[in-house]
């Protein structure tokens, strides 16, 4: 028994069991624990996807997969080409578990829960010998003889041959002390994935309603995104919104969450092309409120010929230059103030976290400690909605469950 290696991971997420799993698989004869500081595990497993665990997306071009994550693009495309998504798939069915695709490329197990996630896990974690202690927190890693690794916890200190440090994403420095004590740069941890608030505008009142196409856009900045934009009771979401806030997260951080942000509820079209295409209609009869186009949905055409200041009696055919060039305007650039944010539902993901210069990503092991290994949130890493996340646990996860008993 004392002879038997000893990895610790720390960490009780997805990325830990994972990395936990797949290295008892690769080292058989070592004693691997997994050392969770709540009293649950897999919590964000359970949750995502509203409950049925939006495992992976499917996206198999890795130059196309990496485009999803605003921080550690560069990083990921060695640590894709040794654990692609098609390896996830695989990993999965081998173990009875089946994904299936929707058709804006997440992809769930078939159950459609996110327990079934959950109950692999649990089921290998057994299969395995993995040990998993719970309600016991880390406070610190330090060198130790013979090239191991001391972890000190509230409740024991271990000597370990290695150590994989999987504590997810945090908002708070203080999860990261005992990773800082250790040499290691945590960047600054700020919340990525959330929606724009708009407190003054009476925009709001038309939650629910959303355009399929509409380009949002932070101004003095480069950031925007195209795509569906949704009106919530706090202001804009949608999967253009949450791509915007997670690409310009740093961006929103330093302008302390107030900035103007325009819409062009087109999609795509400047003002001199809306301008083309509103003259088309100038010789109808028909009113404009009547006459949505761009599949901007009733209430909102009219709320935005409000914003030009047309009359709801006005029809096309009395429509003079000045107010097609104002309607154009508000069409492809309407401006609003952002002040302040709200958090994208429970799935909060967090920007910041371990420096990436300071990980081999060939291995996923510290330049400044032999032996311990980093993988999942607790990298300065963050993909947008849509499974890419848990992509980026599996595979780090993966390589360093490769190489962490060498």
């Amino acid at each position: 028994m004392s002879n038997k290696k000893l990895i610790i991971v720390i960490g009780g997420g997805a990325a830990g069991f994972f990395s936990a799993i797949n290295t008892a698989i690769n080292y058989p004869d070592s004693k691997i624990i997994i050392l969770e500081k709540s009293n649950k595990i897999l919590s964000k497993v359970k949750i995502s996807g509203g409950g049925r665990c939006n495992v992976t997306n499917y996206c198999f071009e890795n130059n196309e997969l990496i485009k999803n994550y605003p921080r550690g693009e560069k990083e990921l495309r060695q640590v894709f080409s040794q654990f692609s998504v098609q390896d996830t798939i695989d990993w999965f069915l081998k173990r009875g578990v089946k994904l299936k695709v929707e058709q804006d490329g997440r992809m769930f197990p078939d159950s459609n829960s996110s327990e079934t996630i959950v109950n692999c896990f649990l089921s290998e974690v057994q299969k395995h010998n993995v040990n998993i202690n719970l309600e016991e927190e880390v406070l610190s890693i330090d060198k130790s003889d013979n090239d191991n690794i001391k972890v000190k916890t509230t409740k024991q200190t271990f000597i370990a041959n290695g150590v994989i440090c999987s504590i997810g994403g945090h908002h708070q420095i203080k999860n990261y002390q005992f990773l800082k004590n250790c040499g290691h740069t945590i960047d600054d941890l700020i919340p990525s994935l959330f929606t724009l608030n708009l407190p003054q505008s009476p925009i709001k009142e038309l939650m629910g309603l959303s355009v399929k196409n509409g380009t949002v856009k932070v101004n003095g900045t480069k950031h925007q995104y195209t795509g569906p934009v949704l009106i919530t009771h706090w202001g804009l979401s949608g999967p253009a919104v949450l791509k915007l806030s997670a690409f310009a997260a740093y961006d929103f951080y330093k302008l302390n969450y107030e900035a103007g942000i325009s819409v062009n509820w087109t999609g795509n079209l400047n003002e001199e092309q809306l301008k083309e295409e509103l003259s088309l209609h100038l010789g109808s009869k028909a009113l404009i409120v009547n006459t949505p186009l761009f599949e901007i949905p009733k209430r909102l055409w009219e709320y935005l010929i409000h914003r030009a200041e047309i009359t709801i009696s006005k029809p096309w055919i009395e429509l003079g230059k000045k107010q097609l060039n104002k309607l154009a305007q508000v069409l492809t650039n309407d401006v609003y103030d952002m002040k302040g944010k709200t958090t994208f539902k429970e799935e909060f993901v967090t920007a910041g976290g371990i420096h990436l210069k300071e990980v081999n990503f060939k291995t996923m092991e510290s330049k400044l400690m032999p032996h311990l290994f980093f993988c999942g949130e607790v990298l300065n890493i963050d993909g947008i909605t849509g499974g890419f996340n848990f992509q980026n646990a599996w595979s780090t996860a993966w390589i360093a469950a490769k190489l962490i008993s060498n």
